[in-house]
């Protein structure tokens, strides 16, 4: 056990016992004895019961739970590796590592790994770590240890928490090297073998959407022949995949002139460029007079709600983007639109669509419901982890 322990309410345990890894700040009876932010505390039921070890942290969500029962591993140098190792392995039984013509997956995905507040991106050689809270950020150095054992050729870890760690938990944290160092170079990873220029030290996120890799698997099989738009395109990932699938044209759009940037350079490791433009643009004003322009459009945004208070708003928002998008595209042409907003689930985001079909006034069929790939997982106890939607529509 922790020198720390918080025990529950009466009848506040179940959702422990169900291997849900979130403590609710409700559900608390008492805390005993010292902790800051991020240490590690054992979880008792009332009545005494050991249910596990997590990291503290003072706000909504109280405890994020690492290990379940009363023989909770607490989180030292064995424990980081025992977890990486089981990540890295459901990665390589998914045929993600040690190929060429994939070398950028998702390591550890937080809660879907039983690591809560972790996110670790792999490109190549180089590892990004992720920190969303306080006790992930404070235990890097076990995690880029873990990582140099875990990983093979592994030349380099990469700290991005500074934007995502809470910022009392670490004033003036700063993204950098826990190991190794930059190459100086232009970095080019391969997914399904396009090439991508990857740009982690300060591109959004860890530097890549590699969640929408079968996504945009599935758009190359409907590219060919069409006229395709690629709106909130980032560093232009759908874009390289119809090129490269033999798409008439293909332009991609989004507000950031960086991201505009990063989408010609990748736009340009392909044999296609000619049939490329990207504009530098708010993504609802480009679509205002596009009538029939383009057969294929993808609708991709930043998430509009990151809380509950802000659904509403966010529905509302999907709504108006998908009215632009439905109203333009041409008869008999594919909308590809998604959400990434957590707390907007499938069946509210497709009601939001069918919204703003009916507002549009065209007539549109479900083709496919899409999600996040496997690198991805979802804890069977933590349904939450399901962040990524998308729908395909045949739109008449």
């Amino acid at each position: 056990m922790t020198s720390a322990t918080i025990t529950l309410k009466p009848g506040k345990d179940q959702s422990l016992r169900r291997r849900h890894p979130w403590v609710f700040s409700g559900a608390i009876a008492r805390l005993q004895g010292e902790v800051v932010e991020g240490e590690a505390v054992t979880v008792l039921a009332h009545g005494g019961e050991v249910l596990g070890v997590g990291h503290y942290a003072p706000g909504s969500i109280a405890v994020r739970m690492l290990d379940f029962g009363p023989n909770a591993q607490l989180p030292e140098a064995a424990f980081w590796e025992e977890k990486l190792r089981n990540a890295y392995q459901l990665r390589q039984g998914l045929g993600l590592t040690g190929q060429g013509n994939t070398n950028v997956y998702r390591l550890a995905h937080a809660e879907g790994d039983g690591l809560p507040g972790l996110i670790i991106d792999v490109y190549g050689d180089v590892a990004v770590v992720q920190a969303h809270s306080a006790g992930m950020y404070r235990a890097r150095p076990h995690i880029a240890a873990a990582l140099q054992t875990v990983v093979p050729g592994l030349r380099a870890v990469y700290d991005k928490s500074a934007e995502t760690v809470p910022a009392k938990a670490a004033p003036g944290a700063q993204n950098g090297y826990l190991f190794g160092a930059s190459s100086g170079q232009e970095h080019i990873v391969h997914e399904n073998g396009h090439r991508f220029v990857v740009d982690w030290e300060t591109g959004q996120k860890t530097g890549f959407f590699i969640d929408q890799r079968d996504n945009r698997s599935l758009l190359a099989r409907y590219a060919p022949g069409r006229r395709v738009l690629n709106t909130f395109c980032y560093t232009g990932g759908f874009s390289v995949y119809a090129l490269e699938a033999g798409a008439e044209l293909v332009h991609s759009v989004d507000s950031s002139k960086k991201a505009i940037e990063l989408t010609d350079r990748n736009a340009a490791l392909t044999d296609h460029a000619d049939r490329h433009e990207a504009y530098a643009q708010d993504v609802f004003s480009f679509l205002k007079d596009r009538h029939n322009q383009y057969d294929l459009i993808v609708l991709d945004p930043p998430a509009f709600a990151k809380h509950l208070s802000a659904r509403h708003n966010a529905l509302m928002g999907y709504k108006r983007l998908n009215v632009a998008g439905i109203k333009q595209i041409a008869p008999g042409g594919l909308l590809f639109t998604f959400s990434c907003s957590q707390v907007v689930s499938m069946e509210l985001f497709e009601g939001a669509i069918m919204a703003a079909a009916i507002e549009a006034g065209r007539p549109a069929r479900i083709l496919h419901r899409l999600t996040q790939p496997a690198d991805h997982p979802v804890s069977l106890f933590h349904p939450e982890g399901e962040y990524l939607k998308g729908l395909v529509l045949a739109v008449e």
